[in-house]
């Protein structure tokens, strides 16, 4: 069976993905997918460096303004959203390009892998919950340890909801979901795809970082945080846990101060990049696009990724 074109250009935050995603859709006749945990929010703008409707150039986006900032956003929401758009975008004849920095949701795209929560049994999740409170997060994660002990390694204790969830996988199942994991990530692709990583010398990605960081305060982040805490929004929130959003909140709340805010946002930004390039180098038949290997001349960056799609069997706008 013939697989369906999928091309992937993904890459640290602030490498300057935006802009090649868009000359890429125009080669190739391509609509765009956001794989952004952040850019799916509306009236977050600001702060997810939200592309805006000039920097599209008529380009169709996918998967951009489409949460409220109270909505939760995660794995399973992303392949449900992905799979309607990815229908419309075949039918049309069009090629979707999955851009973004979220490694994890693109391999759960790709591979099709099945996160699906079990949501019918909330009894043990809510034992598990009082557990947490009563008696701490280090009891939970020694639970975990005694029935997976890989997952344990893998998931920090303060993380209760994964640590939560994975608790709950091996009562449902009888099966580790460390192992679970594993058989999905061996998973065929489900797409004829290209997976290409844009990357930069770590000192000018760090500088780039705060370049932009600073470009945002300019542009009136501390102004975009206020709205949304006047709308009530809360830290807890999934959409609040975003960089540059959770530090901002905690100055106007008095938390800390806008000096220290900006500081945590750059460092913070870096540790991202820095996890963000760990996970693709972990990634199989990844195709990486080092720009000052092209001396940064993005026509000969473009060149080479069309290269590459055609001998992919990626069909290209004639």
């Amino acid at each position: 069976m013939n697989k369906s074109p999928m091309i992937v250009l993904t890459g640290p935050t602030a490498v300057g993905k935006t802009k090649l995603s868009i000359a890429l859709a125009k080669a190739v006749g391509g609509e765009i997918i956001s794989a952004d945990s952040m850019q799916v929010y509306r009236k977050m703008d600001i702060g997810s460096a939200k592309i805006t409707q000039e920097e599209m150039q008529g380009i169709p986006h996918h998967l951009i303004d489409v949460l409220e900032p109270w909505e939760d956003f995660n794995v399973v929401v992303f392949q449900k959203l992905c799979k309607e758009c990815l229908k419309g975008i075949y039918e049309r004849g069009h090629i979707p390009i999955v851009t973004g920095g979220t490694g994890f949701y693109i391999q759960a795209l790709l591979r099709d892998i099945d996160f699906t929560e079990n949501e019918e049994n909330t009894a043990y999740r809510e034992e598990l919950e009082s557990i947490a409170q009563e008696k701490g997060a280090e009891i939970l994660h020694q639970m975990l340890r005694d029935v997976d002990a890989p997952s344990a390694e893998a998931i920090h204790a303060n993380n209760i909801k994964r640590v939560i969830r994975a608790l709950e996988f091996h009562k449902l199942t009888g099966k580790r979901i460390s192992d679970h994991n594993e058989q999905e990530k061996i998973k065929e692709p489900a797409y004829n795809s290209c997976y290409f990583v844009l990357n930069d010398i770590r000192e000018l990605l760090y500088k780039r970082i705060d370049m932009r960081v600073d470009e945002m305060l300019k542009n009136g982040l501390v102004e975009e945080v206020k709205v949304l805490q006047s709308l009530g929004m809360k830290k807890e929130m999934v959409s609040m846990q975003g960089l540059g959003y959770k530090e901002i909140l905690a100055y106007l709340e008095d938390e800390i101060t806008l000096e220290e805010a900006v500081y945590l946002i750059k460092r913070d930004t870096r540790h991202f990049a820095k996890r963000q390039l760990t996970w693709f180098r972990r990634e199989s038949d990844v195709i990486w696009v080092n720009k000052n290997e092209f001396d940064y001349d993005e026509e000969k960056i473009l060149a080479f990724m069309l290269g590459k799609l055609k001998k992919h069997g990626i069909m290209i706008k004639e």
